[in-house]
C-alpha cells in the first residue's frame, strides 16, 4: 500500500499573511501516481471534520478536481489559493460545514 505524502507541517516557510495555512498538513498529490491521485485526494477531502483543512500541493492548477470537489460537498469545502504556479500550485481546503 502507497503512504499518501502527507506531512504534519508545512515545509515551505510562512507566508507571512496571518492566516495559518503554514502549520496546515500538506498534501503533496505530485508524488501520488497519477490513476489514483483524484481518488486519494477526494478521500482526504472527504474525511475533514468541520473546521479541518489541509494544503493540497498539485503540479497544475487543479480545476477538473476543484469542480469534482464541488460537485460531491458544494459549498461545504472552502478552497483558496496561497500560491498559484509556475512549478506548484499550493491551495488551503477547508471544511466550513
Amino acid at each position: 500500500m502507497t503512504e499518501l505524502p502527507i506531512t504534519e507541517k508545512s515545509s515551505w516557510g510562512s507566508c507571512g499573511c496571518g492566516c495559518g495555512h503554514d502549520s496546515l498538513p500538506e498534501l503533496d498529490a505530485r508524488v501520488i501516481p497519477h490513476a489514483i491521485r483524484h481518488a486519494a485526494i477526494l478521500g482526504v477531502v472527504g474525511s475533514l471534520n468541520v473546521g479541518g483543512a489541509f494544503i493540497l500541493v498539485a503540479p497544475h492548477n487543479p480545476l477538473p478536481l476543484l469542480a469534482q470537489i464541488a460537485d460531491l460537498h458544494g459549498d461545504a469545502i472552502q478552497v483558496s489559493y496561497v500560491q498559484e504556479g509556475p512549478d506548484a500550485w499550493k491551495l488551503k481546503l477547508e471544511r466550513r460545514s
